[in-house]
């Protein structure tokens, strides 16, 4: 493509120029399961996006070529750039097709000019799978029995994709490179490119003889049973990674994950925030005002004794300490924190009316601050 048409190979995976060889990798393993052909058949778009992060992580991998890119851009890959006088020197392996292509009519299997696209590593698909557990579960932790699909070698032929007793045969076009050699002229003289080799279609391998089970495609998708143990402290919406337990890799690629996606069902008393346990107790108005010992309940499943003092208000919130949810990290517990409802008592004997009336006449709501408050906030705002 024309230089002024080409991304930045940062941009494309997505990454700072600073970024290490590992933060590299892992961009280019994330973009590279998306935009696979296997995984986008028939679309074009997705073909040349996969073809291009292709082309950017095998630049910036390779340290010499990173440097050079990083100091003279795509001109140092362009043969009809000038740039600090490169020429075609000192670029090893790197496939001119793929900049020609354009202008000399190259073409190559499903739209890709370059055979890393089909001998390449690719990593194996990561799987996700939701569990629901119980709040009780999520504070201290469980184990569950997942079944998910997933992609594996075939058992029949160990992912060769030939049938029993049978072997892939050595492409004896490209004798087994995956890459044809083509001499064209062009008006800087005779140029030298490869392509990927259109007989075995870059694998360097040739079934003749497909395998039943898996129609010479080498892999099967199979149904797993598998025991995840959920640690205690997680949260709903948290994920469990258990490494290699998605599908399998191709032309050597590393195994996906199996991702957990937690959901917790809520619970009808408590609520949580990180490690802090929120929950709501009602009181009664006597209580309130006179001060009682109460029950307090707690995620463990047991209560605790509280000591509510006299006076207390609605709404007035109250801290145990350590008896909160643990940190699905490092185990400690949180606080519990519960907050007072008072109850006004209702259907009130004439008794229960005559007893009240007595209070209130001998003064017993002369120090109700807040309502006090309210009232000489009246007083000053309609008597100016």
């Amino acid at each position: 493509m024309a230089e002024e048409q080409k991304r930045d190979y940062y941009e494309v995976l997505g990454v700072s120029r600073d970024a290490d060889d590992a933060t590299l990798k892992k961009a280019y393993r994330t973009l590279a399961k998306k935009y696979h052909p296997d995984m986008n058949p028939g679309d074009k778009e997705a073909e040349q996006k996969f073809k291009e992060v292709n082309e950017a992580y095998g630049i910036l991998s390779d340290p010499e070529k990173r440097k050079q890119y990083d100091q003279f851009g795509h001109a140092a890959f362009d043969p009809s750039s000038s740039g600090a006088g490169t020429g075609f020197s000192g670029f090893g392996d790197f496939d001119f097709g793929d900049i020609f292509s354009s202008f000399f009519g190259g073409s190559s299997q499903s739209g890709f000019s370059s055979s890393r696209a089909q001998s390449a590593p690719i990593p194996g698909e990561d799987i996700e799978q939701s569990v629901v557990i119980s709040f009780e579960e999520s504070l201290f932790g469980c184990k569950k029995d997942v079944s998910y699909n997933r992609v594996e070698a075939c058992p029949d032929c160990n992912g060769s994709g030939a049938a029993p007793g049978t072997s892939p045969e050595t492409c004896s076009v490209c004798h087994g490179t995956g890459r044809v050699t083509v001499q064209q002229r062009t008006f800087m003289g005779m140029m030298q490119t490869q392509s990927t080799c259109q007989s075995c279609r870059g694998r360097g391998k040739i079934v003749k003889t497909p395998c039943k089970n898996c129609n010479g495609k080498g892999y099967v998708r199979v149904t797993r049973k598998l025991g995840v143990t959920i640690p205690a402290g997680i949260e709903n919406g948290q994920r469990v990674a258990l490494r290699g337990q998605g599908s399998v890799g191709r032309n050597g690629g590393s195994p996906g994950d199996l991702i957990i996606l937690v959901s917790v069902r809520p619970h009808p008393i408590f609520e949580r925030e990180g490690s802090s346990v929120f929950c709501e107790i009602p009181i009664s108005f006597t209580e309130a005002a006179l001060g009682a010992e109460i029950d307090v309940p707690t995620p463990s499943g047991k209560t605790k004794k509280f000591t509510i003092p006299e006076g207390t208000q609605p709404g007035t919130s109250f801290t145990l300490r350590g008896e909160g949810a643990p940190d699905v990290y490092n185990g400690k517990k949180g606080n519990l924190v519960f907050t007072v409802t008072v109850e006004v008592p209702r259907s009130l004997t004439p008794e229960q009316k005559e007893i009240l009336s007595r209070f209130a006449s001998a003064g017993g709501e002369k120090n109700d601050t807040k309502r006090s408050g309210f009232r000489k906030k009246l007083k000053d705002l309609f008597n100016k």
